[in-house]
């Protein structure tokens, strides 16, 4: 596992485009900046906030290497006395085993103790003009012996191993190591294994690469150290590229029974279960009979050919209800944050691409980019939907697909309940037959591209990004009364979600719902409706959470026009479905206008003004405001499925927004009587009108940096000392309200709100700046938005995810050292 941990570990750095384009690194002299080697192109930085970033990165780093070294002085304790026995009657271990297992240790032990020894004062006397980049560069030279200890690595490991089984005394010995606890922790030792403190020099090189394109990053160009510090990242990653090889060995088909025509009716991509992973996979639904087919991989120029994976003829294809599907293969969703850090990546790749043709880059650059950003698109594509589409063949098997949108699977299942009301034959098609079917797949196929937005041309409008206002106001033309909701999709990413639903209108012909509801639109194009009859009968109510069993009662779809839509005024329209109309209203808000803080003119209400003037007023440390919000969701909103996330009706947070501000005395009434997610709705309202965010306006590009730094001690430290640095009533807001988010991620399972669903709500409600810096440099509003989004959202899952942090704790350290390596 540790070695299988090393190479996942060394792959990933060497993958991650973003911090390493290997195959850019030259051999040789160092490049120069501009040359066009991408990692070593620097940004000018401000000479004053680089140092002192710069400090942060190092006392990190120098915490880490502290605890590395006292992690190799408890893999040499034992090496003495074996060898001592060695020459005895009576050995543990012989000399050539001992040589084997410790093979390399103690010159690394003396490499870092030197490197530490050297680096450690100037750390502690920091001035401007300090330098350390040749400590770097000396360090970077000495890699040869860790290429000595990677090479021999599994035969320790090996070694290690059989030892431990034929001897009872090394195998306590090599279960039980102590390490010595940092200088300044309370923890004198912590007992580690072997063989995970043998795997700590592996994980070492790389994170020192890491440490060095973070210092990198934050040294002016004109320092001295620039240049050494590009010298030891470059040879960093020479050897890095080349102990990853080392290590990584690995690197009459168409005519139906009754003589028609079988034509094809519909096809498209979906995500089929199999083997309880998820495939990507070419549907086509014919005359009588639904195929589902994968695309092959073929070499080069040769013609592009469909494998058949099954098939079913329509007079055997039925669709199990919810509850006759018990065994259904089990398929771990995927978790939420893994799918925001896809987007992010997306989002990041998309304005690099924009930057490269802006700037008439390399064409070969910018395939490259498109590359990864196709990749990371069909992941996301892959791993992202959980709404299960069940198929059964009455002959035996059953298949399961998962969609990420319930009108593409109602649109799937009306394609084949209508095909099935002609009367159909079943077949069994011979292999010939099967493969002349399968081989008209490509040029029958009316989808070419998987639905992922770098498959888009150019010329292809890049759709809406910001926010669409949406009310649905009622509806009409039911034949007989019923409990209706509705329900709003819209395509992001290149694929539709269900992104808002309206509250259940019982035992009507005639809804009247009025709620209006703010969807984030990423790259959108259309927006769906779909109408539902609320099932409440408990039988049918399945175990499978993502189930969606309430019948669909009418569906439609609008394209949202950006010529239309992009006005300020409310733009009222009809979808009509199956008789049925709905009618709604929406206007959008581009990325700039959503960005605007707005301060209150008056300063007597709270909500819009300085978080520090109310607590002033009220001679409270956190806003009355917060405290009765978080109280009241806590005493009945805590297991609500979707709280924070499902938007509440728009009037009702109106309407407590002006109790607050009025300081109504009925306020308490009010919210015990208010829906749940209006009182959710106001809490957020309240941290999106303040005239600059929680976590104020000037710290802002220090949480962008701070967070994307790649070595988790100097992280911990950076993150650490901003906290410190906000004011008292900010600060203490902020960490109330940390407590309550993560009492709500404990309710999870019931819930559905992980603590990556709250920091995606909470993230750029809290963070974002009052004014977008200045517009002139950015590549479009939309890719600078999803990028500083996603690094928002990374910053309170930062927050969120760490241990409990309390005022006093924060307030009495003025150094926070993080022990965990």
């Amino acid at each position: 596992e540790e070695e299988e941990e090393a190479i996942g570990f060394l792959d990933k750095v060497l993958e991650d485009e973003d911090v390493f384009l290997l195959e850019e690194c030259e051999l040789g002299t160092p490049t120069s900046p501009g040359s066009g080697s991408p990692f070593l192109v620097a940004v000018k930085v401000e000479a004053g906030k680089g140092l002192e970033m710069r400090k942060l990165v190092l006392s990190g780093f120098l915490a880490s290497e502290e605890i590395y070294i006292n992690q190799l002085e408890a893999l040499l304790l034992p090496m003495k006395p074996l060898k001592a026995t060695a020459t005895t009657s009576q050995p543990v271990l012989t000399i050539q085993q001992i040589e084997t297992i410790f093979y390399k240790i103690q010159d690394i032990y003396e490499i870092h103790k030197e490197f530490y020894d050297n680096l450690c004062p100037k750390v502690q006397q920091w001035d401007s003009q300090v330098t350390m980049g040749h400590l770097f560069q000396k360090l970077a030279s000495q890699l040869g012996v860790y290429k000595a200890f990677v090479d021999n690595y599994k035969v320790a490991l090996e070694t290690a191993e059989k030892c431990s089984q034929s001897n009872n005394q090394f195998q306590k010995i090599s279960e039980e190591l102590k390490v010595k606890g940092p200088k300044d922790s309370k923890d004198s030792h912590t007992s580690v294994t072997m063989e995970a403190l043998l795997y700590k020099p592996i994980d070492r090189v790389t994170r020192s690469t890491l440490v060095l394109h973070d210092l990198l990053k934050h040294t002016p160009v004109d320092h001295p150290d620039y240049p050494l510090l590009q010298d030891a990242l470059r040879i960093s990653q020479n050897f890095l590229s080349s102990i990853n090889e080392d290590i990584d060995p690995r690197r009459t088909a168409v005519t139906t029974p009754k003589g028609e025509t079988r034509q094809l009716v519909k096809d498209g991509f979906l995500v089929e279960v199999s083997e309880s992973s998820r495939k990507l996979r070419h549907v086509f639904l014919f005359t009588d009979v639904l195929l589902c087919a994968k695309l092959k991989k073929t070499s080069a120029g040769k013609h592009q050919q469909y494998d058949c994976k099954w098939y079913i003829p329509l007079a055997d294809l039925v669709f199990p209800s919810p509850e006759e599907s018990e065994a259904s293969p089990q398929v771990h969703p995927f978790p939420d944050h893994e799918l925001e850090d896809m987007k992010m990546k997306i989002s990041a790749l998309k304005s690099e691409i924009q930057k490269e043709k802006a700037n008439k880059g390399q064409s070969r650059a910018i395939e490259r980019l498109k590359k990864k950003m196709f990749e990371n698109e069909f992941l996301l594509l892959l791993n992202s939907p959980t709404i299960p589409f069940r198929i059964h063949n009455r002959n035996g098997k059953s298949y399961l697909f998962l969609l990420s949108s319930d009108y593409e699977r109602s649109e799937w299942r009306e394609a084949i309940q209508k095909l099935q009301k002609k009367d159909l034959q079943a077949f069994v098609l011979s292999s010939v037959e099967l493969q002349v079917l399968t081989g008209s797949c490509f040029k029958l196929r009316t989808v070419h591209n998987i639905p992922v937005t770098s498959n888009k041309d150019d010329d292809e409008s890049p759709g809406l990004y910001g926010f669409l206002h949406v009310i649905v106001h009622s509806a009409k033309g039911f034949k007989q009364s019923a409990n209706l909701y509705c329900t709003l999709e819209v395509d992001s990413f290149g694929y539709f979600v269900s992104k808002a639903k309206t509250r259940v209108f019982r035992d009507t012909t005639e809804p009247k719902w009025d709620e209006e509801f703010e969807i984030e639109l990423e790259g959108s194009q259309s927006l769906r409706i779909l109408c539902y009859e609320k099932c409440y009968d408990k039988t049918k109510v399945n175990k499978d959470n993502n189930e969606i069993v309430d019948k669909i009662m009418g569906k439609g779809q609008i394209q949202l026009d950006p010529q239309t839509v992009e006005t300020k005024n409310w733009h009222t329209d009809v979808i009509e479905m199956n008789g049925i109309k709905v009618e709604f209203s929406m206007k959008f808000t581009s990325r700039d206008m959503s960005l605007k803080r707005t301060p209150s003119k008056k300063q007597t209400g709270v909500f819009g003004v300085k978080i520090s003037v109310v607590t002033k007023r009220e001679r409270s440390k956190v806003p009355y405001i917060v405290r009765q919000c978080v109280e009241e969701v806590e005493k009945r909103g805590i297991e609500e499925v979707g709280i924070y996330r499902i938007s509440g009706v728009a009037t009702d947070i109106q309407a407590l927004k002006a109790a607050f501000d009025a300081n109504n005395k009925d306020i308490l009434l009010m919210l015990s009587d208010m829906d749940i997610n209006a009182i959710a709705g106001t809490l957020k309202l309240y941290f999106r009108e303040l005239p600059e965010p929680l976590l104020t306006d000037r710290l802002y590009p220090a949480f962008m940096e701070g967070i994307a730094l790649s070595d988790p001690a100097a992280k911990e430290n950076c993150m650490m000392h901003l906290l410190r640095t906000l004011p008292d009533p900010n600060l203490i807001t902020f960490l109330f309200l940390l407590e309550h988010l993560k009492r709500v991620a404990e309710k999870e399972p019931i819930n559905k709100m992980s603590l990556h669903n709250l920091a995606t709500v909470f993230g750029p409600t809290l963070l974002r700046p009052s004014e977008v810096e200045s517009k002139a440099h950015l590549t479009s509003a939309a890719d600078i938005w999803s990028h500083d989004v996603m690094a928002q959202v990374q910053v309170l899952l930062y927050y969120l995810q760490h241990p409990p942090i309390s005022f006093a704790e924060l307030k009495r350290n003025t150094l926070y050292f993080s022990t965990d390596v």
